[in-house]
């Protein structure tokens, strides 16, 4: 079962392509996205990770911490998605 995982305090040059090679060493991705504000199309700091396996997953959050591209990054398991209001 696929499991995501929150990853934090990211540079502003930070590309999708780059937070999956940081995160490649720990098993198979599925996805690596870095959330963009919709109106500036600047990066928000912050994206999502989902590995196939819960493991991976698990062993990825060592990274908690760590440096990378000069900045300490967290690494949490993700939350899920509260549900919006229909209108």
């Amino acid at each position: 079962m696929a499991k995501k995982l929150f990853v934090g305090n990211l540079s502003y040059n930070m590309t999708d392509e780059q937070l999956n090679a940081v995160f490649a060493p720990f098993g198979t991705i599925i996805s690596a996205n870095i959330v963009f504000d919709k109106f500036s199309h600047r990066s928000k700091g912050f994206g999502f990770v989902e590995f196939e396996t819960e493991e991976m997953a698990q062993a990825a959050l060592s990274l908690d911490g760590s440096e990378q591209d000069g900045r300490n990054i967290a690494v949490k398991e993700a939350l899920p998605r509260p549900e919006r209001p229909q209108m």
